[in-house]
């Protein structure tokens, strides 16, 4: 028998409970079948603290309730959902006593039911679930239309040595034991966006196919939420084979006509290697003496231009922002902000650019800033902080009856600009977007209060290489929204005469591998060592990197491309030894 079935990869606020109460309602007036919506659904993921502040409880006990009694009054049918959501048990004073992340049934004319709870809790990087939930204890094969469905969610896919239990061979041994004929496993997931993540995710669900010799249904949301982005990318896979593939970054529902196969439950099913340990394993590759990082193909460059686009969008406007306010230096990474906030741009928004030369910034970057913007039809305004400069110096020389010279006077500068571009974003409301990228975030080379000011950063997790190999991908997406000399140009912070970041930093491509190595967590400073990297620059950006984490806890958030990234799911104590490195 044939079956209607319809993925839904669902975009919604936080606790938007009208919003998802609308979609259901949607839903369930005009297609018959079988309806999937991602992991937790019915209120949003990743809740955080959220989940056990009283306000929120209340509101979605409530909303429960009303899916419920709205369910109960329609007319019966052979509709069903399966979504995400939230089981709360309560004593009877109404404390929390367990939550649990579960799948629920909805069928008009009866009501909704929980009925499978997640078994495995991340408690890793970003994820926290160990914390707010309890795991569930059994596997659920769910009926519908005379067909059989294992059910997962998110996780529950990806054992690992973090967790002791594996879900999917228990479901196998039950299968095999109880001689279930399942003809398809469902996986409702909120699974965060990495740039390596996309071609593992279907490798791994194309492994699961092979071990259940059953098709895999596989739905993930989208979102931005803060800095982690859902991507979605829902699909369908039989073995090797893709039956049905939803977009990246967009809202969509799609019917999938599913025919079960007619083969019975194999005994020779074998577990396949598990691929998820490999996320966080360092991105290197080792093509010379010394290990780079991996170069990005076009479609990563594709995909992390799109998830960067998202980000800033979903950001801005989540928090209320039309306006958009960038720094422009007459560098690559201001240039490649700019470039990307341009083309993310809706109807209705608006960007403007600042350029604020110092007495050190050359006349070149003055000549670049002007052509990209002209090129590109963004305003530009000039804000000079020569004058604003030398009058901070002459009243700290008549103040202290001394000068400053070297680092102190090179961050008055960068402070300058976040105190202009401030006001500047006073004035007009518009959202400041970071320019920083995460080779300086790493080292700590920008200035507190200075350059490292904004609203939310696009590039905190792109190394200075990548940086370089996206905004060539952009130039060629769209000729020349970056000027090439931008491009060609050595980096610079144009605080002092002559100034090269070379000055003060290993070249970018061997700084970027160490950096990888150390922030992967896999790699020890005599391992890089023995992979050729000296042991005066491997000590130095160590030095730096661990000297750093002050200015890194007081970050603006990092739109999030990769496995470990700074930000949400990076903590590090700001005080301790490094003896240990």
């Amino acid at each position: 028998m044939k079956t209607n079935i319809y993925l839904h990869q669902t975009h919604h606020t936080l606790a938007d409970f009208e919003g998802i109460f609308a979609t259901l309602a949607l839903v369930f007036s005009q297609n018959t079948g079988l309806h999937l919506f991602p992991e937790s659904f019915l209120c949003g993921y990743p809740l955080a603290d959220l989940v056990i502040q009283r306000p929120f409880i209340d509101a979605y006990q409530k909303h429960l309730s009303e899916v419920d009694q709205w369910l109960k009054v329609l007319p019966k049918s052979e509709s069903r959902a399966l979504c995400g959501g939230l089981s709360y048990q309560l004593d009877e004073t109404g404390e929390l006593q367990h939550l649990r992340n579960v799948i629920y049934e909805l069928t008009p004319g009866v009501g909704l039911k929980p009925i499978y709870t997640k078994r495995l809790l991340p408690n890793y990087d970003i994820f926290d679930e160990k914390k707010y939930f309890t795991p569930g204890e059994g596997n659920t094969f769910y009926q519908y239309q005379g067909q059989t469905f294992g059910l997962l969610i998110c996780e529950d896919m990806w054992v690992s040595s973090f967790h002791q239990f594996d879900p999917c061979q228990s479901m196998l041994d039950e299968i095999k034991e109880r001689q279930i004929k399942v003809d398809a496993i469902i996986n409702l997931s909120a699974s965060p966006f990495d740039v390596n993540k996309r071609h593992k995710r279907l490798q791994k669900a194309q492994n699961l196919s092979k071990m259940f010799q059953t098709p895999f249904i596989y739905i993930n949301r989208i979102g931005g939420e803060d800095e982690v982005i859902f991507d979605g990318g829902s699909f369908i896979v039989d073995n090797e084979k893709t039956l049905c593939q939803l977009q990246h970054f967009a809202a969509e529902s799609k019917l999938f006509v599913f025919e079960p196969k007619q083969n019975h439950y194999a005994e020779a099913n074998r577990v396949t290697p598990n691929i998820w340990e490999s996320f966080f394993a360092p991105d290197l590759e080792k093509k010379s003496a010394l290990p780079t990082i991996r170069k990005w193909t076009e479609e990563d460059c594709q995909h992390v231009a799109q998830g960067l686009m998202f980000g800033l969008q979903e950001y801005a406007t989540k928090s209320g922002f039309k306006k958009f306010l960038v720094a422009l230096s007459g560098g690559l990474d201001s240039a490649l902000v700019l470039a990307l906030t341009k083309l993310s741009l809706k109807g209705g928004q608006e960007l403007e650019a600042i350029y604020m030369p110092s007495i050190h910034s050359a006349t070149l970057s003055t000549e670049l800033c002007e052509k990209m913007c002209r090129d590109n039809d963004i305003p530009l305004k000039h804000l000079p902080i020569k004058f604003l400069h030398s009058t901070v110096k002459n009243t700290f020389t008549q103040s202290f009856k001394e000068s400053f010279e070297g680092l102190t006077d090179e961050n008055v500068q960068s402070r300058l600009r976040g105190l202009l571009l401030y006001t500047r974003s006073n004035q007009t409301g518009a959202m400041v977007i970071n320019t920083s990228n995460k080779s300086e975030l790493a080292v700590g080379y920008s200035t507190q209060y200075g350059d490292s000011v904004g609203a939310i950063s696009l590039l905190g997790d792109l190394y200075k290489s990548e940086v370089y190999w996206l905004a060539q991908y952009l130039n060629k997406l769209s000729p020349g929204i970056i000027p090439q000399g931008i491009i060609d140009r050595g980096p610079s912070a144009e605080l002092r005469e002559n100034q090269l970041d070379s000055d003060s930093l290993p070249p970018y491509e061997r700084l970027d591998a160490i950096l990888e190595g150390i922030l992967s967590y896999k790699m020890s400073r005599i391992q890089l060592i023995n992979e050729g990297f000296t042991s005066n620059e491997v000590d130095k950006v160590i030095r730096l990197y661990t000297r750093s984490e002050y200015k890194r806890a007081q970050f603006c958030p990092i739109v999030k491309i990769k496995s470990k990234s700074f930000g949400f799911g990076y903590r590090v104590p700001m005080s301790k030894a490094i003896s240990f490195y």
